[in-house]
């Protein structure tokens, strides 16, 4: 019964996310800017990068490793961020949150699904970024060698390990005023830096690589990277070239449980903490 209850909500949620996202516009208005869009800022990355990197154009490998990166940061981007705007929308701008906590539904089920139109918009980016590297940039990816079975595995463990952060932040957010993008946009930031995302973590200091060998998405990135380059020179740029896949592979499970449970308790702990203090239907002139 709960499982169903469960689905329910998901289900309703995430329904409700992808009409608030696509702002109930026309469905082809809306596809036509979710196309633009993920083209647009490519082509921005692409740009700073054969500017400040002359030459580097000619190293398909690097080449590679930072436009994967920065493609895949977006889920970490907007999937993260969907978790966490969901209380500071529905508590001050639309002033519903009251509403769905006396509702007979599971809150956390609830931003997990209005997340999901997040996930849903920021994987199309991805695969038009991935095509739009393929056919117009150069981007030396061949379909046919891809490592499927690594891939899905590490996109599963990563998008849960994203969400888990989204909903810890979004417990925080019950103890903020406004904000909640400020703290989305400096933990994103961290993670942008300390997880490899445009360069090797060899590059930073001895302090910030064990900083961002601690974060799973570290070796969520470099799985990805792996599984859609096997057996390719990529390994050796990332710094994590004396590691197994296997051996990343364990990494990235046992640091995605320990955020979860992370996660949990921190949600938890906020939100006894905001009913408490009256949060849960706060304003601040948002």
């Amino acid at each position: 019964m709960a499982v169903s209850a469960h689905l329910r909500t998901f289900r309703h949620a995430a329904w409700l996310g992808w009409q608030m996202e696509s702002n109930w516009t026309r469905p082809w208005l809306f596809m036509i800017y979710s196309i633009a869009r993920p083209i647009a800022a490519t082509l921005i990355l692409v740009v700073m990068f054969l500017v400040v990197k002359q030459g580097v154009a000619n190293d398909p490998a690097m080449f590679a490793f930072t436009y994967l990166g920065s493609v895949f940061f977006m889920f970490v981007a907007q999937v993260m961020m969907g978790a966490t705007m969901v209380i500071m929308e529905d508590r001050e701008h639309y002033q519903t949150l009251k509403q769905l906590y006396i509702a007979p539904i599971s809150i956390r089920v609830y931003i997990i699904g209005r997340a999901m139109s997040k996930l849903l918009l920021t994987s199309v980016s991805v695969v038009i970024s991935i095509a739009f590297g393929i056919l117009v940039l150069g981007l030396p990816l061949d379909l046919g060698t891809v490592d499927w079975p690594l891939f899905a595995a590490a996109m599963a463990l990563g998008i849960s390990c994203i969400l888990a952060i989204g909903i810890a932040l979004a417990g925080i957010t019950f103890l903020t005023a406004k904000h909640s993008s400020g703290i989305n946009e400096g933990i994103g930031g961290a993670f942008y830096l300390l997880c490899g995302t445009l360069f090797p973590l060899t590059v930073l200091p001895s302090w910030a690589q064990a900083v961002g060998m601690a974060i799973p998405l570290t070796y969520w990135l470099e799985l990805v990277r792996r599984s859609l380059y096997p057996g390719s020179a990529m390994e050796a740029i990332s710094g994590l070239g004396a590691l197994g896949s296997g051996t990343i592979m364990l990494y990235l499970v046992v640091s995605t449980l320990a955020f979860l449970a992370a996660s949990t308790l921190i949600f938890r702990y906020a939100d006894r903490r905001a009913r408490r203090a009256g949060k849960v239907d706060m304003t601040t002139s948002y």
